[in-house]
């Protein structure tokens, strides 16, 4: 009032508040600093490394084997890439293994036409059967023959075992393999086949009569070599008809290729025994590790379990478990039971560690990758004696007799003739 300026008594006059104005002032600095910043590093993705590609090495033969001290696993599983013009069949031949073999350690592959580039397991790794170690082992299940030569004279002590193994054809249904013990008794070079009088019949009833007698030559079905059994009608031999190896193929009779069974019969003597098993589960060891192998049943063990299941005796038993944990308490490993029990879910007969801590796929993934040919030192030179059509080959599988066919027509038989899909 003294200079004259009247000032209402409730007039407001602002004041900044402390906080507000420190708030305000980071906003701003926060502002500025995002105009001016420099913008942020571009992040580099790093590709994945390329997936590693295996080169194939050179295959190992798979018929003949030394047994360690301890030891009743021989061989290596193996894997080879399939070619365009492979099947099953031809796979199989090239590393001395049977059709069925091959194609159930395969599950899922088409046996005709397996594709270009297609890793295929080769189960030749295998668990030698429970039964002593002389003469002829064969087990039904695994369609494989054993044979363990005597020890040569000279031989030094400790010297390893010797064990030659091959695959076989069996009895197809209705005209089973028998088991048992009993010995070569005689031995044929080019030899004549003089067909039961069964095995006429049932030729004749199907249109392909047979003759009373077979000649020596490329039409007999013994092969060039055969070995007669104590068993009355039961022959080893080979075969005109090498596809038919590794199957349930013949008469009752062990039918072998035509290159395995020349090598064996330079060695086998009148007398040698021969012992026949069926052995679905064989479990073994292999340099301190415990391995597996459990095969399929046939097709009268499955009707069995269709029709009397109580008769049929489970493949792990309790008193398997436990002779299986004591074995490894003794090597001082831990068995994995469950993974038994998947091998005995899968039956693929491919041998596999069960001590290891390892699953099927990772011991798989660590097979030797090889070249597919035929390996140094095999008993096959590689050289097809003949080439089979689809319907001579699925006849054989399937145990039926094709009607001859027209000579004056004959059928082209090559390896483009039709094929359809195995199932």
């Amino acid at each position: 009032t003294q200079f004259g300026i009247m000032r209402p008594m409730n007039a407001y006059t602002p004041r900044l508040n402390p906080r507000w104005l420190t708030l305000t002032l980071a906003v701003l600095l926060t502002l500025v600093a995002c105009k001016t910043a420099p913008p942020p590093a571009p992040v580099v993705v790093e590709p994945p490394p390329p997936p590693v590609v295996r080169s194939a090495v050179e295959p190992l033969a798979t018929h003949q084997f030394q047994i360690a001290e301890g030891d009743n696993v021989i061989g290596e599983i193996q894997i080879t890439r399939a070619t365009k013009e492979d099947t099953l069949s031809d796979i199989a031949r090239r590393f001395n293994l049977g059709y069925e073999e091959l194609v159930r350690a395969n599950p899922g592959v088409d046996p005709w036409l397996p594709g270009a580039g297609r890793e295929i397991i080769l189960p030749t790794q295998f668990v030698l059967p429970d039964a002593p170690r002389e003469g002829l082992v064969v087990n039904l299940a695994a369609l494989r023959v054993f044979y363990f030569p005597k020890a040569k004279a000279g031989a030094k002590p400790g010297e390893l075992q010797t064990v030659i193994t091959h695959p076989i054809g069996i009895g197809k249904v209705g005209w089973n393999t028998p088991e048992g013990i009993t010995k070569v008794v005689s031995r044929r070079k080019d030899p004549t086949w003089t067909p039961p009088a069964s095995v006429r019949k049932e030729h004749a009833e199907r249109g392909d009569p047979l003759p009373r007698v077979v000649k020596a030559g490329p039409d007999n079905p013994l092969g060039a070599f055969a070995m007669n059994l104590g068993w009355a009608g039961y022959l080893i031999h080979g075969t005109n008809k090498p596809y038919g190896v590794g199957m349930r193929s013949s008469h009752g009779c062990l039918r072998f290729y035509p290159e395995d069974i020349a090598l064996l019969f330079e060695q086998i003597a009148i007398g040698t025994k021969v012992q026949v098993v069926n052995q679905r589960l064989t479990h073994g060891w292999h340099n301190g590790k415990l391995y597996v192998q459990v095969m399929p049943p046939s097709e009268e063990e499955l009707e069995l379990q269709k029709t009397k299941p109580a008769a049929v005796k489970p493949l792990l038993t309790d008193a398997l478990i436990a002779t299986l944990s004591q074995q490894a308490v003794q090597a001082g490993v831990t068995v994995d039971i469950e993974q038994v029990r998947q091998l005995v879910q899968q039956q693929t007969g491919v041998v596999t560690p069960v001590s290891t801590g390892q699953t099927q796929v990772q011991y798989l993934e660590q097979a030797r990758l090889v070249e597919n040919r035929v390996p140094a030192g095999a008993t096959w030179s590689g050289n097809k004696e003949l080439i089979v059509t689809t319907e001579e080959f699925e006849a054989m599988r399937d145990g039926v007799i094709l009607p001859k066919k027209d000579a004056a027509k004959p059928t082209p038989v090559t390896k483009n003739t039709p094929k359809k899909k195995i199932t």
